[in-house]
């Protein structure tokens, strides 16, 4: 039976109680080959997961963001080496020995700038700052948490190392200063809107929405609003009713909502070369590792703009080829573009963080490429 393994990766993982329910894509040179919905969307109310559950998409936004950065790169509104303060004339954060180096577009999309998110600030100046994440509730507005960001000294010298960060909601802000309109419209325009995609970063109803869950024991919990989970070992504050509240800035980092085929229409559009967003030459600078990071179980060597990329797929333990492209989303979200086997794998759960960082993905993307 084809994709046996995929079967058998989200049976054990719904009957060893580790997800809730999940909706699992697999394209071959852009013909579906594997499409289940399983499991619950609504556990409580016994909804089933169906193939067109929308999910509070989290990091799954990023390469969302990177693409419309991108498409306006192309169009000379934003260019990749010069100083965000051409845009952002007060985003000017500090080193430590009180020095501001320069941050540009390109360091943002690689994660190189220096900044970092609230959960994984150990010294804790972003949460004794106010700062969002993006998955919270907030009362700013996307100029006011940029503002708060700018604050904060960096990590490093730009360019120097790389830190998953708030980078791309800085991203967004810039994206609203250069075309001096709100971030999703953009989006809409140059990305979701050709593509034909339902993804968004507000949405006016909860109908077919995934009910998010979280890892627990016996079985995953419900995410509650602003009660922190673990991440890493440290507390992460996740609001699921933020994706309804019109109010909320837009987080180009982890603000979108979307169904799985949402994601596998994008990833196909960066695959073949960038569809009808992108032009080939634009996509082939996106696609290579452009900084190196530091190699742990489960996370590739490399990333490029807008995702992860596998360098060295032995001393990573990855089962793709040497530069496919993959990403997720604290929500309980994979995916992976093997572009040597021409095949794109997207796993939408709705169980952090097992569907994230847990056995079910690399089970899913194991079978997938074993076919």
């Amino acid at each position: 039976m084809a994709f046996e393994a995929v079967d058998q990766a989200i049976d054990s993982a719904l009957a060893e109680r580790r997800i809730v329910g999940a909706v699992v894509l697999v394209a071959q040179d852009g013909e579906l080959r594997y499409e289940r919905a399983a499991g619950l969307a609504d556990r409580e109310a016994g909804v089933p997961m169906a193939v067109d559950t929308r999910f509070r998409w989290s990091s799954l936004t990023k390469p969302v963001t990177a693409a419309t950065t991108m498409a306006l790169v192309e169009r000379g509104v934003l260019d990749l080496t010069s100083p965000i303060t051409r845009w952002l004339p007060d985003f000017r954060p500090a080193l430590p020995d009180g020095t501001r180096p320069v941050i540009t577009v390109d360091h943002l999309l690689l994660h190189s700038a220096g900044l970092r998110y609230v959960f994984g600030d150990e010294a804790g100046g972003y949460l004794a700052a106010g700062i969002s994440d993006g998955l919270d509730l907030s009362s700013r507005s996307l100029a006011e948490n940029v503002d708060l960001i700018g604050r904060i000294p960096l990590l490093f010298t730009p360019g120097t190392s790389w830190n998953y960060s708030v980078a791309y909601d800085v991203l967004g802000a810039v994206i609203e200063s250069a075309t001096g309109r709100p971030l999703p419209e953009v989006v809409a325009e140059l990305v979701t809107g050709p593509l034909n995609l339902s993804a968004t970063f507000a949405l006016d109803d909860a109908e077919g929405l995934a009910i998010p869950y979280q890892d627990g024991d016996p079985e995953p919990t419900r995410i509650e609003d602003e009660v922190p989970l673990s991440f890493e070992g440290n507390p992460l504050a996740m609001a699921p009713s933020r994706i309804l509240d019109h109010d909320q800035f837009p987080s180009g980092g982890a603000g979108m909502a979307g169904t799985a085929h949402d994601l596998l229409i994008l990833l196909e559009a960066i695959r073949t070369g960038g569809g009808a967003i992108l032009s080939a030459e634009t996509v082939a600078g996106m696609l290579p590792s452009r900084i190196t990071r530091e190699v742990v179980p489960g996370v590739t060597g490399g990333f490029g703009r807008g995702w992860s990329v596998v360098v060295d797929p032995v001393a990573e333990g990855s089962p793709l080829s040497s530069g496919s492209i993959s990403w997720g989303g604290v929500y309980g979200h994979s995916w992976a573009v093997d572009l040597e086997r021409k095949l794109t794998i997207i796993s939408c759960s709705n169980t952090s963080l097992e569907g994230l960082f847990g056995r079910f993905p690399g089970e899913v993307i194991a079978g997938a490429v074993a076919g």
